[in-house]
């Protein structure tokens, strides 16, 4: 028999620091300034802000602290303080709305909120309606602020003796709270537990292969579903970050690719979209030290992994996860037989949502529940289970509608081919349904993606009188782009079924984002629904 020493993150930290002292940690702070640290003093920060959690702040183990904050070196060192002594971190959503966020954090009794500067304000305007809040910690130089019982950071770990070792915690335990984006109904928290998030971290460390020479660059937010894991992961194995803090234009983010040479990165495809275009307008900048990045959140377009890996030599690796995953699910990688194909055939598997990840297993049902065959014809609802797969949602009497018999209903539609990529074709309430036949809106938006004249397309379903609901396809132009809907509309004919062409192409200046980057179809939706009953 084993030893049944606990799953704890702490043992991978103390790892880490031990092996890769010198390798660095660089930021770029609230006031745009560029701090660069090592594993080292990050380390005796951690450890002076574990002891001033209990000292100063008078935070027990279980209590939970609250973030609102970018990616920086201060969030790097809450995440670990927290997860070393028994705390829970709540990171809080900086694109939520104030209704959410007092929700979320009243609902998650959040004792202490440490702020980013540049946020504070976001806090003043609801402090009075989050009663449980003792204290907030601002990060960033000393500024004048209402919040009550506010202070600095910098001061809070000043002058105090760092922790020596790190609890023996019970690997089942609570060390972040992460919340959905509440597109629909409240925000839903989930429970990330010491066991779940390690078992997480060394799964896909195995499926991404990054290590010890790469340099990360997390784009994806610490604020959404833990920065998809990468402040644990890359800790794990010695890999050097850069924090982009809050500035994430093309323009900033190139100039940290370019400069800190950046290896990997992680983030969704607006963000990616936006680069694309950049680096169009800029062929000058230099991208050569990647040599891939994970992209996911919503659908990535065949047309920009193509592009990367055409202009740029550069693998996107599309993932798929969600906050109840903790976060990455699956992640597109070719199998060995794969590599010799014509990149054409590869992109066939590299658009899908990939292979799950091992350690977990995945499953297409029909509306009655009953399994459907992996053949890639048959789609269903994708349920999925595993170790660090959520098994409640935190406190909600809303659970019984997402888990069922130890499976997570995940609400994507999809498809599994024989060779076990999992192709998702919808979110089950995105699905347009004309005259009893089934129309996928992500397909219609890759296939509208893919001509070189659209930046971004959300399609919907609006109503109709004689079909019920028929495609109506939202579309921002690139820029100086011309492309008319009767364009787009040939582009689509030999790409999608006759009847799947859309009724109608709108042109917008944006698309509307959720609070994590993704199209929010209800807004477009509640925009045009009426728009076909006009005619």
């Amino acid at each position: 028999m084993m030893d049944d020493f606990p799953l704890l993150l702490s043992t991978l930290y103390d790892r880490a620091v031990r092996l890769y002292p010198a390798q660095e940690i660089v930021s770029v702070d609230s006031d745009r300034s560029l701090v660069r640290t090592t594993y080292e003093t990050t380390d005796g920060r951690v450890r002076r802000l574990g002891s001033a959690l209990s000292q100063r702040l008078d935070v027990k183990q279980g209590d939970v602290i609250g973030t609102l904050a970018w990616n920086n070196h201060r969030h790097h060192e809450i995440y670990w303080a927290t997860a070393n002594t028994g705390r829970i971190c709540h990171t809080l959503n900086i694109r939520l709305f104030s209704d959410q966020l007092v929700y979320i954090i009243n609902h998650a009794q959040d004792r202490v909120i440490f702020v980013d500067l540049d946020l504070v304000p976001v806090l003043e305007r609801i402090s009075d309606q989050i009663p449980l809040v003792r204290t907030y910690v601002v990060m960033g130089p000393a500024a004048s602020t209402d919040l009550p019982n506010a202070l600095s950071y910098e001061d809070l770990i000043a002058d105090i003796e760092g922790l020596g070792s790190w609890p023996l915690l019970d690997e089942r335990s609570p060390m972040m709270l992460c919340y959905t984006s509440g597109t629909t109904g409240n925000p839903k928290g989930v429970a990330y537990t010491q066991r779940s998030t390690y078992l997480h971290t060394i799964s896909n460390l195995a499926n991404i292969h990054i290590g010890s020479e790469d340099n990360i660059l997390p784009v994806v937010p610490m604020f959404h579903a833990a920065a998809w894991g990468y402040p644990f992961m890359g800790t794990a194995v010695g890999a050097k970050f850069t924090y982009p803090g809050p500035d994430l234009s093309p323009s900033a983010l190139t100039h940290l690719f370019e400069t800190e040479r950046v290896t990997f990165s992680a983030g969704v495809p607006t963000v990616w979209l936006g680069i694309q275009q950049y680096l169009m307008e800029h062929p000058e900048v230099d991208t050569s030290s990647i040599r891939a990045f994970l992209c996911g959140g919503s659908a990535v377009p065949r047309a920009m992994i193509d592009w990367y890996w055409r202009n740029r030599g550069l693998e996107v690796l599309q993932g798929w996860g969600m906050t109840e995953t903790n976060p990455v699910a699956s992640v597109a990688r070719l199998k060995p037989e794969m590599h010799d194909w014509e990149f054409e055939r590869k992109l066939d598997f590299l658009e899908t949502a990939g292979l799950q990840v091992p350690g977990l297993q995945v499953k297409i049902v029909d509306e009655n529940g009953h399994e459907l065959p992996q053949d890639g014809e048959a789609f269903g609802e994708l349920l999925i289970r595993g170790p660090w797969i959520a098994a409640e949602y935190y406190n909600d009497p809303r659970s019984p509608e997402s888990f069922e018999d130890g499976w997570l209903r995940t609400g994507d539609v999809c498809k599994i081919t024989p060779e076990g990529y999992i192709r998702i074709t919808d979110r089950a309430k995105d699905v347009i349904k004309s005259g009893g036949e089934w129309i996928s809106s992500l397909d219609l938006e890759r296939a509208l993606m893919a001509h070189p004249e659209v930046a971004e397309a959300a399609v919907v379903a609006v109503k109709h009188v004689k079909w019920q609901e028929r495609p109506l396809a939202a579309v921002v132009r690139r820029p100086g782009a011309e492309v008319t809907e009767s364009e787009l509309l040939d582009h689509l004919r030999d790409r999608v079924a006759k009847w799947w062409l859309p009724d109608m192409v709108v042109f917008v200046d944006e698309i509307p984002k959720t609070g994590t980057g993704k199209f929010d179809k209800k807004v477009v939706r509640d925009q045009f629904s009426d728009v076909l009953l006009d005619d």
